[in-house]
């Protein structure tokens, strides 16, 4: 009796599994006319959810046939009754292929994506969640009614209110469009704004939307909308202002020692820029050709190879060239130049003229995004934390250390230094290799954001300057505050000006501030320096 009991509820089980949608739901997807396709596709996903699912999945991958009056899915060799979702053997021979144009795709990708709502993954809901969200009609109502109810989470909730408030506005009711309107202008979304604001607008002599509260309604949720955007383009620029001041930091830094503490204008400071950026495409081909399962940690190999063939170029410029012309200013612009363009000459000789490929690693694609239309890339996050380590390090390298002690000597009074027992021909060299290297670590940060090729430094000798001269000769504060105010305030002013302007306006500042106050914004203290 207890065998004949399971076998007859399993009986009852399987009639109920072969039940699960009702074949009258489905046949209309044959139909010739789109219309009725549509319809039932809407008819189907409203009814059953979840059974509906793997239907309409098989629908948009042009899966769906028919075998006389019966609608099946084809499963590679086998046929399944979509109805049942049971295997049809023996195989039926006469299969005829359901056509799809674009109109119903489009409704079928809204009805997979709203039927994905109620999956257990919040992953998958959350993804189905921004998809409706960007084509909620009001047929899709009762499906987002259920999904509300039973959705818990609150991250998903808050989009599903938006996708419903969406949805609302074709409702033939004023008062419901009135509550979307308002709702939706809690949205920080552009795409929002877009959708609302046709309501306020007249096609001939007839308003789009005739309700006049609606309207009204639909005006302010446009203006709160447009401040928070406004807000956070401003956020973006003063992030984007940041990265480009983390770049131009790290440019400066080195700029700011060597120029401090031996008042060498050096015109191939941008050169050191691309050596370490070369450095980083050097990296990343070794990796590439002999450790591919690491490919994507070359750029923790490249900063130090970017720091030891800068500072080596930079010893090799102080040794060679620079420490014969001391006190000549002119003749060492002069050879610091020339020394930019035959190090523009080696690197075509050695990559060739063309801009070099150099990827983000994987741990550094993407971004963060706070508000809809503010995303923070991960490249510019790490750069800005990574301008912000070599600021700590220079730092301690100078107030910590005896080599700082000594730069620091020198800077402020070369001659007692040397009366006192500093090796100042030879703090020159060290510093000059230690400026050269903060800028090759410049170069390997620069390589994430920007094109590495020969004449890739040009771009930022003359911005690295004015941060030196605007920051104070030899002072890293100087250089830290300048190199990020410049970026902020060339961001915001790009904003509202476009480049080239914003490029004067920032150089004519920067000569009236010199005008008014030569020592920079941090003056050097001493005695020798004061006087």
């Amino acid at each position: 009796m207890r065998i004949t009991g399971l076998l007859l509820c399993g009986w009852l089980l399987s009639a109920s599994c072969l039940a699960a949608i009702d074949p009258a739901l489905l046949k209309p997807l044959a139909a010739e006319d789109s219309d009725a396709k549509i319809a039932a596709i809407v008819a189907l996903a409203q009814a059953t959810p979840e059974e509906a699912l793997p239907v309409l999945k098989a629908f948009s991958d042009n899966s769906l046939a028919v075998v006389g009056e019966r609608v099946v899915i084809v499963d590679g060799e086998r046929v399944l009754d979509a109805s049942s979702n049971v295997e049809i053997r023996p195989a039926p021979a006469a299969i005829e292929t359901i056509g799809i144009n674009n109109r119903v795709r489009r409704e079928l990708s809204a009805a997979l994506a709203a039927l994905r709502l109620f999956s257990s993954e919040r992953s998958v809901r959350w993804q189905a969640a921004q998809e409706v969200t960007l084509s909620a009609e009001v047929k899709m109502l009762p499906l987002l009614d259920k999904a509300l109810a039973a959705e818990s989470d609150p991250e998903i909730r808050t989009r599903l209110q938006l996708a419903h408030a969406q949805a609302s506005l074709g409702s033939t009711d004023a008062a419901v469009r009135h509550a979307a309107v308002r709702t939706l202008g809690e949205s920080s979304s552009p795409k929002v704004r877009q959708l609302l604001i046709p309501l306020t607008e007249k096609r001939g002599d007839n308003w789009v939307e005739p309700d006049s509260a609606v309207r009204a309604a639909a005006g302010t949720s446009i203006r709160s909308i447009e401040q928070r955007l406004a807000w956070a383009d401003n956020l973006g620029r003063a992030f984007t202002g940041l990265s480009l001041g983390s770049i131009l930091l790290l440019a400066a830094l080195g700029l700011a020692i060597t120029y401090g503490v031996m008042g060498v204008i050096n015109m191939a400071h941008g050169e050191l820029l691309m050596v370490g950026a070369y450095s980083a495409w050097a990296m990343q081909s070794v990796f590439r050709a002999y450790f591919p399962a690491a490919l994507d940690w070359y750029l923790l190999a490249a900063i130090p190879v970017g720091f030891l063939a800068a500072a080596l170029v930079g010893v090799l410029m102080e040794r060679i060239v620079i420490r014969h012309l001391y006190g000549r200013p002119l003749e060492t612009l002069l050879a610091t130049w020339g020394i930019s363009l035959f190090l523009m000459q080696v690197a075509r000789t050695l990559f060739g003229a063309q801009n070099v490929e150099v990827a983000n690693p994987v741990w550094m694609a993407g971004g963060i995004e706070v508000l809809p239309n503010l995303l923070l890339p991960w490249n510019r996050i790490i750069i800005v934390a990574f301008s912000i380590a070599v600021l700590v390090a220079m730092w301690a390298i100078l107030n910590l250390s005896r080599l700082g002690m000594f730069v620091r000597a020198v800077t402020q009074n070369r001659p007692m230094a040397g009366c006192v027992g500093v090796p100042t021909g030879r703090i020159d060299t060290l510093a000059f290799g230690l400026g050269a290297g903060v800028a090759g670590l410049g170069g390997v940060a620069l390589s994430q954001i920007a094109n590495v090729g020969p004449d890739m430094g040009q771009g930022y000798i003359v911005d690295s300057f004015m941060v030196v001269v605007l920051g104070g000769v030899g002072q890293l504060a100087g250089a830290v505050w300048a190199a990020l105010g410049l970026g902020v305030f060339t961001k915001f002013l790009e904003g509202w000006t476009g480049a080239v302007v914003a490029k004067i306006v920032v150089l004519v500042f920067i000569i009236i501030f010199i005008q008014k106050r030569p020592q920079g914004l941090f003056a050097l203290k001493g005695r020798f320096v004061e006087s």
